[in-house]
């Protein structure tokens, strides 16, 4: 008997926290954010793999920087 595939551990790879994703599931907790296309394309080109949620409403949320202000997204140590 075959079951569902189970959501991956890994490490965030931003924070360096364990969390469970659940893409290969087809439901993980991230499918409920909106990112923008140019957000998933910068998290695309900085990280490999997935972030925790954390990082991801961290990063998803209202900044204060000005509109087209390049800085970098801020790290976590």
């Amino acid at each position: 008997m075959t079951g569902s595939p189970l959501p991956t551990t890994t490490a965030c790879p931003r924070c360096g926290g364990g969390f469970a994703c659940g893409a290969a599931t087809g439901r993980c907790d991230c499918f409920e954010l909106q990112l923008t296309e140019a957000l998933r394309a910068e998290l695309a080109a900085r990280f490999d793999g997935c972030l925790c949620m954390a990082c991801l409403r961290e990063l998803s949320g209202p900044t204060p920087s000005a509109p087209g202000d390049s800085r970098p997204l801020p790290a976590r140590a």
